[in-house]
């Protein structure tokens, strides 16, 4: 059993639905399990269809219709009889969207958010099954909110192993290719979750562990993983191979092409994990594996945008100590905070975080009753892994330094 993964840059058009078709011609997709994202920024266009069924009703079904057409259009190129049932399966799915905005009557937007943003994935593996059906890559439509079942923690959801592991055993035939879903679960009464951005990693590492897989293969717009993001770093370098270790590391502090999540599982049941382009399908790419270093031993640079950095001092100039550090941790658990860099003297306290959930208010009002809170919004948070001189200046130039810590083995600047 294999399990590829495919994001949606892979499939942004039909041009890319043809490339999946033809990677799976040229690598071999026996015994295989594909895990697919929404095509290209779809995510991003459903996320304003929430926030105008939120904000702006007026606008509503003019963000619905912009989703509808450019997934026609892919129809249109993939399939030249627009008799298709496909057309009437992917009308079908737009039909339950427009069902669920009428009736729902929840106000969580984190509910509603998941019962949403999982229409691009549906969407995409709807038509990219029936195309690969249709060329004679004969396939099974799998809905993996049938096989991941998760807790109600809506947007970030934690995984029921126990449940998800009888349930794939259950729905899934390994004799057959099967297209399934990435980002997505459901939870004890049915309803959408979802994994957390960039999840459909951790969906290809949930299915793997669970099937006992050989191995994992991530396909990107990309040669493998690299050592920097390209869009924020000139010549960054393919890293042929890292430790299960190293490359846990490197998602914890942000590195964008591997889901944070996703390699527990893997390390646990020792699966090696392929990062490979989708461009260029026989090559290596980089393997992620027990008992491999970083090869080559170069800086890895990470950086993380539209961060929050706030310094915290007491009142009365005491040393801030164990008591208020854990009730500063209550604080940004109580409202979503994900810490990214802390640091504290005897009587101040940084800590740099995302404010995903838009708490930020709400949280600063909460600390300003106990303490001086300084707050600095858009910050860049940067992380060199296996850091030198050269690296460091190459970051440090012509920016302002808010925060600078340093171990043995990584550097964090957070600048202005």
């Amino acid at each position: 059993m294999q399990v590829f993964k495919f994001g949606g840059a892979s499939v942004k058009n039909a041009e890319g639905v043809k490339n999946l078709a033809s990677v799976l011609q040229q690598v071999g997709y026996d015994n295989t399990l594909v895990v697919v994202s929404a095509m290209g920024k779809t995510t991003n266009a459903l996320e304003v269809v929430i926030k105008n069924y939120f904000e702006n009703k007026a606008a509503l079904q003019s963000s619905i219709h912009d989703v509808k057409t450019y997934h026609n259009e892919i129809l249109l190129d993939l399939f030249e009889n627009t008799q298709h049932p496909i057309f009437k399966k992917i009308g079908s799915i737009f039909e339950d969207l427009d069902y669920f905005l009428n009736r729902n009557k929840s106000p969580d937007y984190n509910f509603v958010y998941d019962q949403v943003i999982g229409f691009g994935e549906l969407t995409s593996t709807t038509i990219i099954s029936s195309y690969l059906n249709e060329i004679g890559l004969t396939n099974t439509w799998l809905d993996v909110r049938e096989c991941i079942k998760t807790d109600d923690y809506y947007r970030r959801a934690n995984v029921d192993w126990e449940q998800t592991q009888t349930k794939i055993k259950t729905e899934f035939d390994a004799k057959v290719l099967n297209i399934t879903q990435g980002f997505l679960g459901s939870d004890a009464n049915n309803f959408t979750t979802t994994l957390g951005r960039e999840g459909s990693d951790y969906t290809a590492a949930i299915f793997a562990y669970c099937l006992n897989a050989e191995s994992v293969t991530i396909w990107k717009d990309v040669p493998g993983v690299l050592n920097a993001d390209p869009r924020y770093f000139e010549n960054a370098q393919l890293l042929n191979s890292i430790s299960y270790r190293e490359a846990i590391e490197l998602a914890f502090y942000g590195a964008s092409v591997i889901h944070p999540k996703t390699l527990q599982p893997l390390q646990q049941k020792e699966i090696p994990l392929f990062v490979k382009s989708f461009l260029n399908p026989l090559e290596a790419g980089t393997r992620v594996g027990k008992g491999f270093g970083i090869e080559p031993n170069i800086p890895c640079f990470i950086v993380k945008k539209n961060q929050v950095l706030i310094s915290l001092s007491s009142l009365d100039f005491s040393y801030i100590v164990e008591e208020n550090i854990s009730e500063i941790f209550k604080l940004l658990h109580l409202y979503k905070m994900k810490v990214d860099v802390i640091q504290n003297s005897a009587i101040s306290f940084s800590v740099c975080f995302d404010n995903n959930y838009n708490n930020l208010d709400r949280l600063l009002q909460h600390l300003k009753a106990k303490f001086k809170v300084t707050s600095y919004d858009n910050v860049s948070l940067y992380t060199v892994r296996h850091y030198n001189e050269q690296a460091i200046s190459s970051i440090e130039k012509g920016k302002e330094l808010l925060l600078k810590q340093l171990t043995q083995e990584t550097i964090q600047i957070v600048t202005k």
